[in-house]
């Protein structure tokens, strides 16, 4: 009987385990992830104001945020926090996490969108680290303003903790994103980093970024320095 036991649990623990398949499926989101960063910040006029970018305590994107045919207004995607080291250690390797629900913004056009968002300030950071938070209560998040010089015209960065952006077929824009729910993705931080961790694990230095996770730190370096204006 316990031999029985034994191989049942030895079993399961294997069909459990990451595949290949999963690991090159999460390494292809990250690298998504950093391409889509990367187009978005190097987007100068039509890109997120600069002084926004210097200024974030930390930075999510979700790329291909798909909309659910199958749930009226249900949209579901994958993407990755990264978030500024204390003590200027640098970016953190990227936490995973789940973006499900809400209202995203596909008025835009389009069944996919990328969805960027910068947390502003600390509280904002915090409240990211929780295992769920849904995101819509005042002063929490407003759509973030676009062009270099935008941020200049708006009080957005000095009232929300959160600012968002969206982009689809190739429009971007701020997006007034509410009532969504962002969920740490243990699972696919095992795929990348070999155990299951929550988002504040990882994002507080746990973990060595993998390879494609250094690319998104080095699109985020190269825009913005590691150290807090």
């Amino acid at each position: 009987m316990r031999k029985t036991i034994g191989f049942l649990t030895m079993t399961a623990c294997l069909f459990a385990a990451p595949s290949e398949k999963d690991r090159k499926e999460a390494a292809e989101r990250l690298t998504e992830a950093s391409t889509v960063f990367g187009e978005i910040l190097h987007a100068g006029d039509k890109g997120i104001p600069q002084d926004l970018v210097d200024k974030a305590q930390c930075a999510v994107i979700v790329p291909g945020l798909k909309k659910g045919a199958f749930i009226v207004g249900g949209q579901f995607g994958k993407g990755f926090i990264t978030c500024r080291g204390a003590n200027d250690r640098g970016w953190s390797a990227p936490a995973a996490i789940k973006m499900e629900g809400g209202s995203v913004g596909f008025q835009i056009g389009g069944s996919e969108t990328d969805v960027i968002l910068l947390v502003m300030n600390q509280r904002g950071a915090d409240r990211l680290m929780q295992s769920q938070f849904t995101l819509g209560g005042e002063g929490e998040v407003a759509a973030g303003p676009v062009g270099r010089n935008a941020s200049a015209q708006t009080d957005a960065k000095l009232t929300a903790e959160i600012l968002s952006w969206s982009r689809s077929r190739g429009v971007f824009a701020g997006i007034a994103l509410k009532g969504s729910t962002l969920r740490s993705d243990k699972g696919e931080n095992e795929v990348l980093y070999g155990k299951e961790l929550d988002t504040r694990e990882v994002v507080t230095g746990k973990v060595m970024p993998t390879r494609e996770g250094r690319a998104l730190i080095s699109a985020l370096s190269a825009q913005s320095p590691v150290e807090k204006h």
